[in-house]
């Protein structure tokens, strides 16, 4: 794992790691799938539960996606009937506290429509 630093003073337009982390976040759902992993490992029907408005098999697409990405790992366990789960690897743990923190922004700075 590399260890490179963001230099403020240098900053530059344009960032491909930056980038690169955008796209993989920025797939419909990614983040908001990634979030509710965060308190530990849950179900596929957990997960459907907490993201309102998304379809299984967009769901069942965006978990294969975070998988390849390295973000979180299924773990298949052999009961009758099989138990799946999916939990943070820790790379995706590693973006905890910037989902949170961009939650924590939104809190403050998103207005729901119909909201006062």
């Amino acid at each position: 794992m590399s260890h490179r630093q963001l230099d403020l003073e240098h900053l530059r337009p344009y960032c491909p790691y930056y980038a690169a982390a955008m796209d993989m976040l920025g797939r419909r759902w990614a983040a908001t799938v990634l979030r509710a992993l965060l308190g530990g490992a849950v179900r596929f029907s957990d997960i459907a539960a907490a993201v309102p408005d998304m379809t299984h098999k967009l769901l069942s697409q965006r978990l294969k996606d975070l998988e390849a990405d390295g973000l979180i790992e299924r773990s298949v366990h052999p009961t009758t009937p099989v138990r799946i789960d999916y939990r943070l690897t820790e790379k995706g743990a590693a973006l905890g506290q910037v989902l949170l923190a961009l939650n924590q922004w939104a809190l403050e700075w998103i207005e729901l429509p119909g909201e006062p």
